[in-house]
């Protein structure tokens, strides 16, 4: 009883209780956005190390623009020889390549013969160099990427990753050398997506890929297998003169424009199983070295394979064509698919409509007798 009387009155174990109770509240009230659910993991900037910024999934748009990157710090963490690292950023600014220092051919050591053999083709003396791996995954670029440059290549030597990346402006990778893997699945291209006299030397992937008003591979080389599976191309769509070494595969690919693979040579095996193309596709002067599937395919403006010349099996098996298809001149195994054939797909729905008319009536006149 005594000390319940004197307690209370204690000025300093007042305090300090309440002090206690006041922590105890607070270590259970967010301070800030980040605390409340925006995870953010950095990198210590050092020689070697990547630059480095993972925001974590339950960032909001308000909390990923406060934490947005520069492409000038990239760009400066890039010349000293470092890397990139980015998840679930927004990055400001032009991120242009040919920013970096130019460096003479001879200076850069230990470059892969298939980088070498393309510095030679193209003559290139001026070039400039990506030496640590490029990886901006789930981030948001708003503005230009690429390079500008007209003379010279830019070599990429570590791995390109920009999976699930969108690109609010154009895309320029052209004069481009990428010499370990890449990875654009899911990305998203705004804009203009270019990769003229681009070099892959390892595996691409664009799976589910959304490409925007002009892509463009003119002239690209791929030296490993390639895939655009389910891949989508919105505006006009140029692969002319294209070089496909290894297996390719656009299947389930959607064509909303103009297409065109003249000129262009598929080494490997080729898919595209149920693509679908909306415009005109061209495919003239074009070499098929292996098997070339077209199963499914649809093509709802001109198909034109004339010159085209398949080396190996060519099925169109169950393929349909709204127009002539033009196979002028072209060497195929079998007799070009023509629409209403038995590969057109409307034949078949007759058919079978016909034989289900039939099945119904012989069963009516069994029933009767």
């Amino acid at each position: 009883m005594k000390c319940r009387a004197h307690c209370p009155h204690n000025p300093l174990l007042l305090t300090m209780i309440t002090a206690l109770f006041l922590c105890a509240v607070f270590a259970l009230v967010p301070v800030g956005p980040v605390l409340a659910g925006c995870s953010v993991e950095r990198a210590p900037a050092g020689a070697g190390v990547p630059f480095t910024l993972h925001l974590g999934k339950g960032c909001s748009d308000q909390e990923r623009e406060a934490q947005g990157v520069s492409a000038l710090d990239l760009l400066a963490a890039l010349q000293e020889g470092r890397g990139v690292d980015l998840v679930g950023v927004v990055v400001t600014g032009d991120f242009l390549l040919d920013q970096l220092p130019v460096q003479r051919v001879e200076t850069v050591p230990n470059l892969p013969p298939s980088v070498q053999e393309a510095i030679r083709r193209q003559g290139a003396q001026d070039i400039r160099v990506v030496a640590g791996p490029m990886s901006i995954r789930d981030s948001v670029m708003r503005g230009m990427v690429g390079n500008r440059i007209k003379d010279g290549l830019v070599i990429m030597n570590g791995p390109v990753t920009m999976a699930g990346t969108t690109f609010e402006r154009a895309v320029d990778f052209s004069q481009t050398v990428f010499a370990g893997p890449v990875d654009f699945s899911q990305a998203i291209f705004l804009n203009e997506g270019f990769f003229v006299g681009a070099l892959f030397a390892q595996a691409v992937h664009f799976e589910k890929t959304a490409f925007g008003i002009h892509t463009r591979f003119h002239k690209a080389r791929f030296l490993g297998p390639v895939t655009f599976h389910r891949a989508g191309f919105n505006g006009l769509a140029e692969f002319i003169q294209v070089s496909f070494e290894q297996e390719t595969g656009f299947a389930q690919t959607y064509f909303k424009m103009g297409t065109g693979f003249s000129g262009s040579r598929f080494g490997g095996t080729l898919d595209f199983s149920e693509a679908l193309f909306e415009r005109e596709a061209f495919f003239m002067f074009t070499v098929f070295e292996r098997d070339a599937y077209f199963r499914r395919v649809t093509f709802r403006g001109e198909a034109n394979f004339s010159d085209s010349e398949f080396k190996g099996l060519d099925d169109f098996s169950k393929a349909f064509f709204n127009t002539e298809p033009r196979f002028t001149r072209a060497k195929i195994s079998g007799a070009p698919p023509n629409p209403g054939s038995l590969q057109d797909p409307r034949v078949l729905y007759i058919i079978a409509a016909a034989l289900f008319a039939f099945t119904l009536l012989f069963v009516f006149v069994l029933r009767r007798g």
